[in-house]
């Protein structure tokens, strides 16, 4: 069995494991480096539980071979946040009242954040189609859009 040394950054911090060729970077950034907010849902890349942002982007965790993660930089809903203080989208999913078992808010929180960035004031249409890929089976995505577009208002208004 083929193992490598990977190094790449998690959430600012810079991590070394060894790694079969054949485990994902779910199984790495859960089991090795303690990640537990990323979840795992379907395994198949289908419901979106276990998206983190590789160098940015969102990924499904659970399709990406943990060797391709060498000298990238991962970020996970731990990596938001300042310090102890949350980001605004946590803020905002806990005021709306958007998180109900919590199983899927790490990735729909960071498909939402990788997505505003690109698209800044977005429409109720724009958010439902970007979160498409995250699935919840709890709040009906009513309070999730409302959430996010609360983020967007801020931002455009300054704040």
């Amino acid at each position: 069995m083929t193992e490598h040394l990977i190094t790449f950054t998690l959430n600012g911090r810079q991590r070394e494991v060894r790694v079969p060729a054949h485990r994902t970077l779910l199984e790495v950034l859960r089991d090795d480096a303690g990640a537990l907010e990323v979840k795992e849902g379907c395994g198949e890349g289908v419901c979106g539980t276990c998206t983190v942002l590789l160098d940015g982007e969102p990924v499904s965790a659970c399709l990406v071979l943990a060797p391709h993660a060498a000298g990238r930089r991962i970020t996970t809903l731990r990596g938001l946040g300042e310090g102890d203080a949350w980001h605004p989208l946590q803020e905002a999913f806990a005021t709306a009242g958007a998180v109900q078992c919590g199983f899927c808010t790490p990735g729909m929180i960071l498909t939402a954040y990788a997505f505003l960035k690109e698209h800044p004031t977005p429409s109720r249409e724009d958010i439902r189609h970007a979160i498409a890929g995250n699935l919840c089976r709890c709040t009906g995505y009513a309070k999730i859009i409302d959430a996010i577009m609360r983020v967007a208002a801020e931002r455009a208004a300054g704040g």
